[in-house]
């Protein structure tokens, strides 16, 4: 079977970006970054940002492009003989599954949100209250929440069923090129409010005190964590991309730009987020609450909210729909490769397993309530500490080793893949700062995390 390639360099990008664009940019970036003393933490997450996932989303591009596979067969490809990296491809498919898991039915909020706004649901000048418990009441409905990610599951593999090209690639590029457009507009509405200048200023501006308040180095350990997992690597969902690419451009390049496209939806999302709390004196807050209950009071108290508060939810809807479809493809990928089934039975395979594996998360909010697992931790937010704590970081620091020692694939190889093509080169100066340093920072994220 002829593996297929990306019809344009944009559809590329658009796909890549669309993967590490999801949730976390709108209801993490922000508010970290006004706890953390805002422009300090910006800009240091912007270094970070270079000197950590730059260089790993090079290695998972590399892996993928000079293999040409899937995570399992790519590492088989590349290893040598006797050796047994390949063994991390399992874990990373089992990563892109547990994802799936909880991120269907967050996705899934998104587009019902989308719809109360849309349809009235949300009515101008409702109180606080009122507007928690619309959220309450889906959050204890098994048959609400699993109607939208059931919906959420079948349009995305609805949309994988069509191929690289005529699927995945031609829907990301309409629908990453209409959330940067709202984006846009939603920002720069919000940044327009009366008293957003003081939101603006809490956000960009650099807080000294804050900064002091909170810490130098809690700050720091901030800023690299937000740098390291904004870009999903570790469980070969990006890998899976550099195997449809061309080797017309350098991987540095395209990181860069996939990293950019990333960082400007962060930014972004904070200049509609702060100026409006900002704006209607409410204070931001992290998590599911800030979309959900925080930003739906201050729409319903905005002149057309009704239009406002679709935007957003179309913008979130489209930002973690984009992941969703970004993952799926690894998914049928893998199993294209692996068993060798055609592209209809790797969709209809796929979307049975990730239906029913996305329920425990859908009934842990109302049936299992009850049910604690890691740590105390209810279900979605154990499926998500498997991931983010573990899956990611721990796959980061193998892609590295794989790339950089000679146990692996080593780093002559992945330099040459690095920087075949036209645009921005690895300098070979960084050869010891990726092997002696950089895994040092993993490996201190993942204590972090743990910790």
């Amino acid at each position: 079977m002829k593996r297929e390639n990306f019809q344009s360099r944009l559809g590329f990008l658009l796909v890549s970006a669309g993967c590490a664009i999801g949730i976390g940019n709108v209801w993490r970036f922000p508010y970290v970054a006004g706890q953390n003393g805002g422009g300090i933490f910006v800009l240091l997450y912007l270094v970070f940002l270079l000197m950590m996932g730059v260089p790993v989303l090079t290695m998972e591009l590399a892996v993928g492009r000079a293999s040409r596979k899937s995570a399992v067969l790519a590492y088989k490809a590349l290893e040598k003989p006797g050796n047994k990296w390949h063994i991390h491809g399992w874990f990373c498919m089992i990563g892109c599954y547990v994802l799936m898991m909880y991120y269907t039915t967050v996705s899934g909020w998104m587009l019902s949100y989308f719809f109360k706004f849309a349809t009235g649901k949300f009515t101008s000048g409702m109180d606080k209250e009122s507007v928690g418990n619309v959220f309450q009441s889906l959050l204890s409905s098994p048959k609400e929440m699993g109607l939208w990610m059931a919906v959420t599951v079948v349009l995305g593999f609805l949309v994988c069923s069509q191929g690289l090209q005529k699927g995945v690639e031609k829907i990301s590029k309409y629908m990453m090129s209409a959330l940067l457009l709202l984006i846009v507009i939603l920002a720069v509405h919000c940044m327009l409010l009366p008293g957003a200048g003081e939101g603006i200023k809490f956000y960009l501006i650099p807080d000294a005190a804050q900064v002091a308040k909170v810490g130098i180095w809690n700050v720091i350990a901030a800023a690299m964590n937000q740098a390291f997992f904004t870009l999903s690597l570790g469980i070969a969902a990006m890998e899976i991309f550099g195997s449809y690419m061309d080797r017309k451009h350098t991987l540095t390049g395209e990181a860069v730009r996939i990293g950019a496209l990333d960082t400007f939806v962060a930014l972004m999302s904070g200049l509609i987020i702060f100026p409006a709390c900002f704006s209607f004196g409410v204070q931001p807050d992290a998590g599911p609450s800030l979309i959900f209950v925080t930003l739906p009071n201050i729409f319903v108290n905005m002149a057309g909210e009704r239009i406002w508060g679709s935007l957003f939810f179309l913008f979130m809807t489209f930002a973690s729909f984009s992941t969703v479809m970004a993952v799926f493809e690894n998914l049928i990928s893998f199993s294209l490769d692996m068993y060798k089934v055609d592209r209809k039975k790797a969709v209809l395979i796929n979307g049975v397993i990730v239906l029913i594996a996305s329920i425990p998360c859908v009934l842990g909010y109302n049936i299992w309530s009850d049910l604690h697992l890691i740590g105390g931790r209810d279900v979605l937010d154990s499926e998500d500490f498997l991931v983010s704590n573990l899956l990611l970081p721990i796959g980061s620091l193998i892609y590295l080793l794989f790339c950089v020692t000679r146990f692996g694939w080593g780093f002559d190889n992945y330099y040459k893949e690095c920087n075949a093509g036209e645009g921005l080169k690895l300098p070979r100066i960084l050869k010891p700062y990726l092997q002696f340093v950089l895994p040092v920072l993993i490996l201190i994220i993942i204590i972090l995390g743990l910790v």
